[in-house]
């Protein structure tokens, strides 16, 4: 019989206002954290948040993360944290931020505490970080023995944060039940390189279920700076549901075009990781050979949120037959997840599918 397993944080929490009530989960990882967060982050929160946790007593040590889930900038920031001697990594920010932390943690054999001050991505809950060059182009997926010690996420700091990562988030979630749908229909391995199990990809349903009954309203609230019922079930979405359903049910063609793109250069490097996952769920789509029913349906709420379908929009200035021919090839290099499609995929096909999904959302937009 083949090996199944689910994985998820030992610990999420959520709520309105929970940064400011973290003490007692941080406390039960240790007392010595290293927080590291990028330079807007600590400008909006770092005072408020490092005042509590002197109050809370705390012994801490803050670092400004440079921007790049590098292999440079994890092998610095590991080694501040050598020299600090800390217990707990703490990541306050965004994915990049994130993926970076549960690194560091695991280069140091300490737990890590993942705060997010963005539903942008799914990378929170999961037990892997993407890693990039310092260039912006994607270099691997790093994996660890397990996910992280506690995941805590304020909806309050999350719906105060610009509406286009929200938006983004939802873009990466959305991209969760197709991908494990293309992996259950393959039987294919999951990113915890084993086969699904059935809770993995009821979650992977109930995600996509959420976003297209709650996306437009949670989106419309957060572009006001406010929250709601909608905004906590897509907060949960995009960072647990997606998280969880993206790990045990498993990726395959969007997030490998998604990596594709980073081949490219110009404005691509301007859009947010779930923009280039919308457009590589489209492509994904079309390779499937999705009828025009299926396709629109994803394509519409894409739309409605402001997400890119196009190349124009996705920042693919010149999209030539060699410029695409080099996103199939990184998409289909061994040790991305083009592999887990249910048929062979070559870089022709990518190129052909991003083409396809490229005049279909053009003529849609023109009716």
């Amino acid at each position: 019989m083949a090996t199944t397993v689910f994985a998820s944080p030992a610990t999420y929490v959520q709520g309105n206002g929970v940064l400011f009530q973290s003490a007692p989960y941080l406390h039960q990882l240790g007392d010595r954290l290293l927080i590291m967060g990028g330079q807007t982050v600590f400008r909006l929160l770092g005072a408020q948040f490092f005042t509590y946790l002197k109050d809370q007593g705390f012994t801490f040590q803050e670092v400004e993360f440079q921007g790049e889930a590098s292999e440079a900038e994890i092998n610095r920031i590991t080694t501040i944290g050598q020299e600090f001697q800390a217990n707990v990594i703490v990541g306050l920010g965004g994915g990049k931020t994130l993926d970076s932390a549960k690194a560091i943690a695991d280069n140091l054999g300490c737990k890590v505490a993942i705060l997010p001050t963005l539903a942008s991505t799914d990378a929170p809950c999961s037990r892997l970080s993407v890693i990039y060059h310092e260039d912006g182009s994607f270099a691997n997926y790093r994996f660890y023995s397990h996910n992280p010690d506690l995941v805590l996420v304020d909806t309050k700091v999350i719906a105060q944060a610009p509406a286009r990562y929200f938006a983004s988030g939802i873009a990466d979630a959305l991209a969760t039940n197709v991908e494990a749908q293309a992996v259950h229909q393959a039987a294919g391995k999951t990113m915890l390189d084993a086969q699904q199990t059935q809770v993995g990809l009821a979650i992977a349903e109930r995600c996509e279920a959420t976003l297209f009954a709650y996306g437009e309203m949670a989106l419309s609230a957060v572009a006001n700076q406010t929250s709601s019922q909608a905004v906590e079930k897509i907060i949960e979405a995009n960072t647990l549901m997606s998280g969880v359903g993206f790990e045990s049910g498993g990726l395959s063609a969007a997030h490998a075009i998604h990596n594709g793109l980073s081949a490219l250069t110009g404005r691509i490097h301007e859009m947010t990781h779930g923009e280039k996952v919308a457009f590589g769920t489209l492509t994904q789509l079309m390779l499937e050979g999705a009828d025009q029913t299926r396709f629109e349906k994803y394509l519409k709420l894409m739309l409605a949120l402001g997400l890119p379908t196009t190349f124009k929009a996705v920042g693919i200035d010149d999209p030539s037959e060699a410029n695409l021919l080099k996103v199939g090839e990184l998409a289909c290099a061994t040790g991305d997840t083009m592999d887990r499609m249910p048929f062979k995929v070559t870089p022709a096909d990518v190129a052909d599918a991003m083409r396809a999904a490229d005049a279909y959302s053009r003529a849609y937009q023109e009716k």
